[in-house]
């Protein structure tokens, strides 16, 4: 049977292994946990920090990026088709 860790426990863990000072498989050994339990609890720890805003989420950094990213294309656009409306005035065909 898995025994039940507490949360300040899992939260000492993860702060060690975000510190990065020694690789995750010593950090569990050391702390008597498995690798797998260890990966899993950072894994959740960033999905609510992520989802909490406590943390800069990267995810979020990428959508707004794609959102600048789609308001100059469409600035472009216009000023492509206001180019080609403005060119077509001085060279008559």
């Amino acid at each position: 049977m898995p025994t039940a860790y507490g949360a300040e426990f899992r939260h000492d863990v993860i702060d060690v292994a975000r510190k990065g000072e020694a690789p995750v498989t010593q950090i569990a050994k050391d702390f008597g946990i498995s690798v797998t339990t260890l990966k899993r609890w950072i894994a959740i720890a960033e999905r609510k920090e992520a989802g909490t805003g406590t943390a800069p989420s990267e995810s979020a950094e990428v959508r707004e990026l794609r959102k600048r990213n789609r308001l100059l294309k469409q600035e472009n656009e216009i000023l492509r088709r206001a180019a080609a409306y403005l060119a077509r005035d001085i060279n008559p065909k």
